[in-house]
């Protein structure tokens, strides 16, 4: 259905294009259900496996360096576009879970090993890195927002860009700015920040707490230095003691309880887990690209993958992803291919009996 409305890829040129960007999408889709490792390795797969022949490669077979060519200068326009259409999909066909606490989105970035190649990603003497800053929709457990810098990128002018009106971010100590916090509440936005511990707090209206709660704190204040970085609007700030550890949590949310405050703030740690998976079940960090481009069209194709296994696994199985059900689907597909390519032995063979026969 999304193929209907995607802007239109087209040749630069009089010759028609090798690959297609539904080839290109199906190809990139490929590499990661089946967790290859390389370009190299994919394009050996297109050319040498009888279901990556018949149904993902393009008409004609595609090299090495075309793949690559294609991956680093095109298709990035499409694919965000079908990445925004399947999260609206995957938000209206996902349960949504944590609905009393809002429409709650942790933010967090994510480090890209790369090469000395890619002279754009800046992080230190001798090491390459990119780094992508991330949306995480935390009701539905799927990425909705997405944006990459070099390794040394800020990470804190993002969250408004990826939040939304109504929406509350979910953000660890990096993303602690007294500004952002005056602006976020001028438009709208949410959030629910852990603050340094030494953090100065000028206190306008302390909440009574229960002495048995590993609540210990609670009260509207004003955060950072008079006349140097202090805020100008109140913010509520919570303290809570888990295992041992002193949390103090910020935020402009004042129809939740303390306890519901610690409770979205630890709900962050889901970004984590979804990172740790999406990285080693669907190789999304195995380079098939090198410019800034080509690695965005990398990173779109991972995150659709996860989006049409997220959809798939709960119209199917009323279960969040899983590598079992990723493994299940990639031998579903090659069975199938197998029967079929029996189906047409035993036809070829009937044909042939019946040549046979009517010769005779």
């Amino acid at each position: 259905k999304i193929f209907h409305s995607i802007p239109l890829l087209e040749s630069r040129g009089y010759r028609p294009l090798k690959m297609t960007f539904e080839d290109q999408l199906q190809a990139l889709i490929f590499f990661h259900l089946q967790e290859h490792e390389s370009a190299r390795d994919l394009i050996q797969h297109l050319k040498e496996d009888d279901f990556a022949k018949e149904c993902i490669a393009p008409s004609g077979g595609i090299s090495r360096s075309s793949f690559s060519e294609i991956i680093n200068s095109r298709g990035l326009k499409q694919l965000e576009y079908v990445f925004q259409s399947l999260c609206t999909q995957a938000q209206n066909v996902l349960p949504s879970k944590h609905s009393d606490l809002g429409e709650l989105v942790s933010i967090d970035g994510s480090l890209i090993d790369a090469v000395l190649s890619m002279y754009w990603a800046d992080y230190r003497k001798g090491a390459k890195k990119a780094k992508g800053h991330f949306g995480f929709d935390i009701n539905r457990k799927i990425p909705v927002k997405i944006y990459l810098t070099e390794g040394n990128g800020a990470e804190r002018p993002f969250v408004r860009s990826i939040l939304s009106e109504g929406q509350t971010g979910i953000m660890d100590r990096g993303y602690q700015s007294h500004k952002n916090f005056d602006l976020l509440q001028d438009e709208n936005k949410h959030f629910v920040c852990r603050i340094k511990t030494k953090t100065t707090k000028t206190i306008l209206e302390e909440h009574t707490v229960d002495p048995n709660s590993y609540i210990f704190y609670d009260a509207m204040v004003l955060l950072g230095t008079p006349g140097v970085n202090q805020t100008q609007k109140p913010v509520r700030v919570v303290g809570y003691n888990i295992a041992g550890v002193k949390y103090f949590v910020a935020t402009d949310r004042y129809d939740l309880t303390a306890e519901q405050i610690a409770t979205v703030y630890k709900l962050r740690w889901d970004i984590e887990t979804f990172f740790k998976w999406w990285k080693k079940h669907l190789k999304v960090y195995h380079l098939i690209a090198r410019s800034t481009y080509g690695l965005m069209v990398q990173i779109f194709a991972g995150l659709i993958t996860y989006l049409l296994m997220a959809i798939y696994c709960h119209e199917q199985f009323k279960e969040p992803v899983s590598i079992k059900r990723i493994r299940q689907l990639r031998n579903n597909i090659q069975n199938e291919l197998r029967a079929c390519g029996k189906n047409t032995q035993s036809d070829n063979r009937i044909v042939k009996e019946q040549t046979l026969y009517a010769k005779t």
